[in-house]
Formats: structure tokens, C-alpha cells, sequence
């Protein structure tokens, strides 16, 4: 039997996550990778097979975590509150590598080139859309958004609106905290 890895993948994955959220696909070598990995080579390959392997398993833990977090607020506040409070969390975290999201910066820089991981970022942004949706849905039932608007349209502008909002984050001198407390208090408008 081969020897156990000595380091947390879970751990390493992390700090992908965070180079690629960063840098983007192209701007993170393999180098790049070892060096904050603090792998080798062969380590690298044994562990993550290839970039790619290693960049769609980074995104999964990003959307994931933001799916977890999303899930957390709602179960803490309710649906309507945890859209409302989402929109400021997502700018208003100082340690995240970067404030746009990094499955749009992925769907933008790959799409263009029909690369297989802009496909899985899309797929990644539609799950996310459709856990919106279902909270549009469960603030409906709950009597804080009138029924007569459609939860997939609403999620659809929704996470439009929080793409933009990422996006404008990266700006200097754009209070994106104000854009933030904006896209709350349009919900209270539904």
C-alpha cells in the first residue's frame, strides 16, 4: 500500500480556490500552483491530475461555500432576509481574494475560447440561480413577496444584479456597500 499524503487536499483546494479567484485561469501557472501549494511536480499530478482537474474542483468549493452560506442566512433569518443580507456579505468580505465572482470571471475568460471549464461555471451559476428561485419561492409562501412575480425571473435579476454588483466592487471609488443596501431594499418593494 502506498504512503498517506501528508497534506489536507481539502486544505490545498482552498488556496487554489484563492489563486484562481484571483489571478483567472490563464494567469495562474502550474509554477504558480506548486509554489502556493508548496507541492512538487509529481506531487501535484498525483494529487490533481492536471490544471483543469484542480480549477473545477476550486470552483465546485466556491460554489459550494457560497451556496452553504446563502443556505446558513436563510436558515438563521428566513428566505426574504437572507436575500436581503446576501447582496452586502458578498462585498463585504475583506479576505476574499477578489470581490467579482470568480465563476463569472471564469465564464468570461474561457467562453470565448469554448473551453470545457466556462461550461462548468455556467452550470455552477445556474445552480446558484435556481437555489435563488427556490428562496424567491419560500419568501412567496411566507407571504413577503407577492405571488404574482415569478421566482425564476426574480432569481434571474437577482443573481444579475449581484454579478453586477461583484463586478462593481472591483471599481475604485464605487460604494458597493450602498449598491448593496439597494438591491436589499428593492426586495422589500416585491
Amino acid at each position: 500500500m502506498p504512503p498517506k499524503p501528508n497534506y489536507d487536499r481539502d486544505e490545498l483546494i482552498e488556496r487554489a480556490r484563492d489563486l484562481f479567484w484571483k489571478r483567472g485561469w490563464a494567469g495562474t501557472s502550474l509554477k504558480d500552483l506548486e509554489a502556493v501549494l508548496q507541492v512538487k511536480p509529481g506531487s501535484f499530478y498525483a494529487a490533481f491530475g492536471s490544471k483543469d482537474a484542480l480549477f473545477a474542483l476550486a470552483m465546485e468549493k466556491y460554489a459550494t461555500d457560497g451556496r452553504e452560506r446563502l443556505k446558513t442566512l436563510a436558515e438563521k433569518h428566513g428566505p426574504i432576509k437572507a436575500l436581503q443580507r446576501f447582496p452586502e456579505m458578498v462585498v463585504g468580505n475583506d479576505a476574499a481574494p477578489a470581490k467579482a465572482c470568480m465563476l463569472s470571471k471564469t465564464l468570461l475568460e474561457l467562453h470565448a475560447h469554448n473551453h470545457p471549464l466556462a461550461h462548468e461555471a455556467n452550470l455552477h451559476l445556474l445552480k446558484m440561480e435556481a437555489h435563488f428561485a427556490d428562496l424567491f419561492q419560500q419568501a412567496q409562501y411566507a407571504g413577503d413577496i407577492d405571488v404574482s412575480h415569478d421566482p425564476k425571473v426574480l432569481a434571474r435579476r437577482y443573481q444579475s444584479d449581484l454579478l453586477g454588483l461583484r463586478v462593481s466592487a472591483e471599481r475604485e471609488g464605487v460604494d458597493a456597500k450602498a449598491i448593496a443596501a439597494e438591491i436589499a431594499d428593492g426586495l422589500t418593494k416585491l
